[in-house]
């Protein structure tokens, strides 16, 4: 008994428990001891309580490939100037513009629109500049084709920024004329067609052009020039820096109400599209874009066709103008009201935020 008492073993001293500096997995949120808890089956918030369950249960993505990046072109060499309304966008003469389209391409960017800035000296009442096959849009079609093969082109058809009264079409007497406007605008589209252009892009709001452009196209051989129609253009105050940028707003008589839509209208719009659809459109858009998302909607629920969505200048200023006072995060929004597009249907974004969205983006991937 004595041997067993004296040979027994001092108890060794406790360990330390293991510890890590940083948890593992996240805390669970635990109910203070005694709260209520209510009898819940569903809990919506069980899906939002983390990083990866919120991105599995996501059910719209804002990807690069949404992106199309609207550009001006200016004559001449070396000259840029930027647009004093939209700030960060700058008109580009065709040297600089392609190290900017060049950004664009490495950013992933699959498509620019190109909108021209016809000269003053160059704009009639005709509007004939147009359908010249050297005039500035053929030469920056032929030029950003040849240097990017693989980029997608979308070339306006539109004569507003070639007549001297800035509307259009064509125009008479102060009305503006339908059958002898979409003679010129087919003329347009087959200059275009030539110099290699991939998408034409009808903004012009003329009835019939859609199925006159696709009879000319086809019957030149450019079964695959494809057309997406401005079938749903709005006649909306957010276009002002847009007309600002091309050169066009100081020369405007009057409205565009007689050809563009009446933002009052949601029926019109469906009837369009579809008018538009039969006439040989390969995709549609809607313009402006964040005031007429329920339109946006419409149009894919109806038709489930290719919709774009244009988030035009005034827009892009609104937003711009908020950030510069310090009243909203800018990158916040930007993603935001881009991603907004996304879920009320739209399969591409026209956007001057184009580059500054997808470089967010690849930072964020």
């Amino acid at each position: 008994m004595f041997t067993k008492l004296f040979n027994r073993q001092p108890p060794r001293p406790a360990e330390p428990p293991v510890t890590s500096p940083v948890p593992l997995v996240a805390p669970v949120p635990v109910a203070p001891a005694g709260a209520r808890q209510l009898n819940l089956r569903m809990r919506p918030r069980r899906n939002r309580a983390d990083a990866w369950t919120r991105r599995l249960v996501a059910e719209n993505r804002l990807t690069t490939d949404d992106l199309i990046l609207p550009v001006f072109a200016l004559d001449g060499e070396n000259r840029r100037e930027p647009v004093a309304s939209m700030p960060g966008v700058e008109r580009l003469s065709l040297d600089l513009l392609v190290a900017y389209v060049a950004e664009a391409v490495d950013l992933g960017i699959p498509a620019v629109a190109l909108f021209p800035v016809t000269p003053s000296e160059l704009k009639t009442e005709d509007g004939r500049e147009a359908t010249n096959p050297d005039n500035l849009m053929c030469r920056t079609i032929r030029t950003l084709k040849s240097q990017f093969p693989d980029l997608g082109l979308v070339g306006d058809v539109a004569l507003d920024p070639y007549t001297s009264h800035g509307h259009d079409g064509l125009m008479h007497n102060g009305v503006i004329l339908n059958d002898e406007s979409v003679e010129v605008l087919v003329a347009q589209a087959l200059a275009q067609a030539d110099a290699g252009i991939d998408i034409l892009a009808p903004s012009d709001m003329m009835d019939g052009r859609i199925g006159a452009i696709r009879d000319a196209l086809d019957g030149q051989g450019h079964q695959l020039v494809r057309i997406c129609s401005y079938a749903a253009k709005y006649a909306s105050g957010f276009y002002g820096p847009f007309r600002d940028a091309v050169n066009s707003g100081g020369f405007l008589k009057g409205d565009k109400r007689t050809y563009q839509m009446d933002p009052a209208n949601t029926d019109e719009a469906l009837r369009e599209v579809a008018l538009d659809l039969q006439e040989g459109a390969d995709m549609v858009m809607v313009k402006p874009g964040m005031p007429y998302l329920d339109i946006v909607s419409r149009v894919k629920q109806t038709f489930a066709v290719p919709t774009f969505v244009y988030q035009v200048s005034g827009e892009y200023a609104m937003l711009k103008a908020a950030c510069a006072n310090g009243w909203l995060d800018n990158d916040k929004v930007v993603l935001e009201s881009l991603l907004a597009f996304k879920r009320a249907g739209a399969d591409a974004i026209l956007t001057y935020f184009a580059i500054e969205a997808a470089r967010m983006l690849r930072d964020r991937a």
